[in-house]
């Protein structure tokens, strides 16, 4: 049975795609919640600005090429969420800083029901995304915030979720 938000929409778990390894860890935590709920899982992936944009084309090829790489590992993790969750992703890409970004989407889109972020539990910080987010962004949230520990295994995930 399904657990609905409002009594007819499935949650919707958000997670941030970033290059880092403890993404892996809150799309593995963001699938089986989504799973055990009857929810769904969306990826969202930001496509920072490019820093010199001397020369207009370039920065045009390159704001391409970082497009289709977001799309290529957007398609990649698309199969490794069905995999898991049985559904498939909703996908968002945007253009913009990522946490500005970010929040927009949430204010955007009241489908989302819970931000999952994974944590870096390898340095000082957890990283800068959860570091704000669990900051002065929290303040603009208008849904929960579930912040995974980096370091789960696969097995600490499925028994928790």
């Amino acid at each position: 049975m399904s657990q609905l938000t409002d009594g007819s929409r499935p949650r919707v778990f958000l997670v941030v795609v970033d290059d880092s390894e403890e993404m892996q860890v809150a799309l593995r935590f963001a699938c089986r919640r989504a799973r055990h709920s009857g929810g769904h899982v969306a990826l969202f992936r930001a496509i920072e600005p490019q820093e010199f944009q001397h020369w207009m084309g370039v920065g045009e090829i390159m704001r391409e090429e970082a497009r289709e790489d977001a799309e290529a590992l957007l398609g990649e993790l698309s199969e490794k969420v069905v995999e898991i969750s049985g559904q498939i992703p909703i996908i968002y890409v945007r253009e913009g800083v990522p946490r500005d970004e970010l929040l927009t989407l949430i204010d955007e889109e009241p489908s989302i029901s819970v931000l999952v972020l994974g944590a870096n539990t390898q340095g000082e910080s957890p990283g800068p995304l959860v570091s704000y987010m669990a900051g002065k962004g929290a303040a603009r949230m208008r849904v929960p915030i579930t912040i995974v520990p980096g370091n789960l295994s696969d097995e600490q995930i499925d028994a928790v979720t």
